[in-house]
């Protein structure tokens, strides 16, 4: 694995074509149009990112229908010129807060009669909220726009799925180079240590979330966070791990034993496995979001399993670690392709331990491509 080029600038080279980012933003006003709004404000930092390249740390996208215009402030002026070449975005760089100085812009616009709005009222706060619509005046009508971006990422195109490939290997590669330091006496956080700085020296930009270790008793809590606590014998290890590599995303998780695994222990292994399975094989362009899930439980219910199995079966994956669509009961979404989700069932026995088993799955049409490529058969160690 190789780190990403830089320029001379310092800033991280783009992985897409400049087209790409016009695509987006061309798929952006179109719903814009069909909302019947005349403009967006797009202020969630990823979604900014989707759309323009930006990689700062704070700013808010205002999209027309003939041009995108970045405000941020005096520390990304530099950055955001060279960024934002990519997507033809003007950057506006302001001495206050960002959505106040958007605001002003709003409110400056010439033409009489109400300007509707889109906006992301989960990605703001409600101070932030007020000093945006006290700077706008009362013209402007403020529609919610919850989703239109994200529906966008969902699906991805040829180019992202190459960086998620990448993404995956790598986080797979993580784990078969650190599985040969888990052994009785390390502790969790020295084990979770070694994968993150497994990731940077392979090239990830760091972790796609929190690494979980958890050993033991403490594998049956799904989102468990590394402790002191060591590795023993006749116990599993639940590796949870993900890497970022030009901004997207990875996330997998795997599940050893530290010795020879009691023959019950090996039985459930064999039902997670089999569970995940029938989930992957139940994926599938046009098929609801709901199949993999009631796939992977009809599994563990014939093992008499299912109510350990405590989780949605998946979720989509791609530049943040939780994206549409989820896969879980009852979700009536239509998958398709080009999306990419996760596959982890798993089951938590209390005061025994856990066992969960995900990969990173692109959907294609008529085919589904596991992206993670580490071993899944029990490991013993």
């Amino acid at each position: 694995m190789q780190n990403l080029e830089r320029e001379e600038t310092g800033v991280s080279s783009l992985p897409f074509m400049h087209s790409e980012f016009h695509n987006r933003l061309k798929r952006l006003r179109e719903r814009i149009d069909e909302a019947g709004a005349n403009a967006a404000v797009v202020t969630h930092l990823p979604n900014v990112y989707y759309l323009t390249g930006f990689t700062g740390s704070a700013g808010a996208l205002f999209v027309e229908p003939d041009r995108a215009t970045l405000f941020t402030d005096g520390r990304y002026s530099v950055q955001a010129r060279a960024e934002l070449k990519g997507s033809r975005t003007r950057a506006e760089i302001s001495r206050g807060p960002a959505l106040a100085a958007l605001g002003v812009h709003i409110a400056a616009r010439k033409g009489r009669g109400a300007f509707r709005v889109g906006y992301e009222p989960n990605q703001v706060t409600v101070a932030a909220q007020r000093a945006l619509l006290r700077a706008a005046g009362p013209k402007v009508r403020w529609q919610a726009e919850n989703g239109w971006v994200e529906a966008l990422r969902a699906v991805k195109s040829e180019s992202e799925l190459v960086q998620m490939r990448r993404a995956a290997r790598l986080i797979s590669e993580v784990f078969e180079q650190t599985v040969e330091k888990i052994r009785p006496g390390i502790t969790e956080l020295e084990l979770a240590a070694e994968v993150d700085y497994c990731m940077r020296r392979l090239g990830a930009e760091g972790p796609s979330f929190e690494t979980i270790i958890a050993s033991g008793v403490r594998a049956a809590l799904p989102h468990a966070r590394p402790t002191s606590k060591r590795l023993r014998r006749n116990e599993f290890v639940v590796l949870d791990l993900g890497a970022i590599l030009g901004h997207y995303c990875s996330d997998m998780t795997r599940t050893v034993h530290v010795g020879k695994a009691p023959k019950r222990f090996k039985m459930w292994y064999r039902a997670v496995l089999e569970a995940q399975a029938a989930a992957i094989h139940a994926l599938g362009a046009g098929v609801e979001a709901g199949a993999p899930d009631l796939a992977a439980r009809r599994v563990l219910d014939s093992y008499g399993l299912g109510k350990y199995f405590v989780h949605s079966t998946g979720h989509g994956l791609g530049i943040e670690v939780h994206e549409e669509p989820r896969l879980a009961a009852g979700q009536k979404r239509l998958l398709e392709a080009g999306m990419v989700v996760t596959i982890e069932p798993g089951v938590y026995l209390e005061r025994i331990g856990g066992i969960r088993i995900e990969d990173d799955v692109a959907i294609h049409k008529g085919r589904a491509e596991i992206l993670t490529t580490a071993p899944k058969e029990l490991l013993e160690l």
